[in-house]
């Protein structure tokens, strides 16, 4: 096809030859196999030049010119993609990832990666490890530990420590020094464990070492639909100190002394494409 194309650009048989760095004869050949191949004929020929083509051959010469012009398309986008220069992850991410460094790590990467598109996705942590297992998800950033963790590789990529959060009008909202065994007879909102089994226990630890079980009046997926709840009154809750952030008119956060309030996050990925490579890279 780049031959033919040489041939009709060239108007002349021994100039197609040089441009393509070969002897006329087996160019001559191969534009007599192509036309016979294709059962028409594509060139109008005189002593040993091109006097023009013909009607099927100008057809054969535009969508030539086209499929070299995808081809090339094709092979740079193919390289692109094998240096992490182009492609798509997507990412998920529990909600407290967002108050922290991820938002600087996902400028950094579009900065770095422009044409790499980034699809996010805020979920839990379950949810993520399943994504990853079907394809669904190319990584994610996650709280540990994390079941079916075979295949999976965990990236250290930020820290938080738990926090007490409760409604602004609650009758403990203004004891400056609360502690966690202060909120022992308070209804809870709390994380379902199938969804995040590491932060469900961390607080159930937490509170078993203050003294007491937390009395969980309703559970709710994700940070966001839990801290919600608590906005509303319908229970205190244990949460990531980084969402202080959110809803600060209606929720007062309370930092906490307790031993083993701290807890890593981690970027999650599964046999990582060039580009999400690349992200792990910058993450780190």
């Amino acid at each position: 096809m780049e031959q033919f194309v040489a041939v009709a650009e060239e108007r002349h048989f021994h100039r197609a030859a040089n441009r393509l760095g070969m002897s006329q004869p087996p160019l001559t050949v191969a534009i007599r196999k192509l036309e016979e191949d294709l059962g028409v004929g594509l060139i109008e020929r005189g002593q040993n030049r091109v006097l023009g083509l013909t009607a099927a051959g100008l057809t054969f010469l535009r969508e030539a010119r086209e499929t070299l012009r995808q081809a090339d398309h094709a092979i740079t986008t193919a390289r692109e993609t094998a240096a992490g220069r182009t492609g798509l992850i997507r990412l998920g991410y529990v909600g407290s990832a967002l108050y922290g460094r991820l938002p600087d790590t996902i400028r950094a990467f579009r900065t770095a990666r422009p044409d790499v598109r980034l699809e996010l996705r805020e979920t839990t942590t379950a949810s993520q490890v399943a994504g990853l297992r079907d394809g669904t998800l190319d990584a994610g950033v996650v709280i540990p530990p994390i079941a079916q963790v075979a295949g999976i590789d965990l990236h250290d990529f930020d820290h938080d420590r738990l926090c007490i959060a409760l409604s602004s009008d609650h009758h403990l909202a203004d004891k400056v020094d609360l502690c966690l065994s202060d909120i022992a007879d308070e209804d809870f909102v709390l994380w379902p464990m199938v969804e995040g089994r590491g932060f469900h226990l961390q607080v159930i630890r937490l509170c078993a070492d203050a003294g007491f079980v937390p009395r969980v009046a309703q559970e709710a997926h994700g940070m966001h639909a839990v801290l919600s709840l608590v906005a509303v009154g319908a229970g205190v809750a244990v949460v990531p100190e980084s969402m202080r952030p959110f809803r600060p008119e209606q929720i007062t956060y309370r930092s906490t002394a307790a031993d083993g309030a701290d807890f890593p996050l981690c970027l999650a990925v599964l046999e990582p494409s060039p580009a999400v490579a690349a992200f792990a890279e910058i993450a780190s």
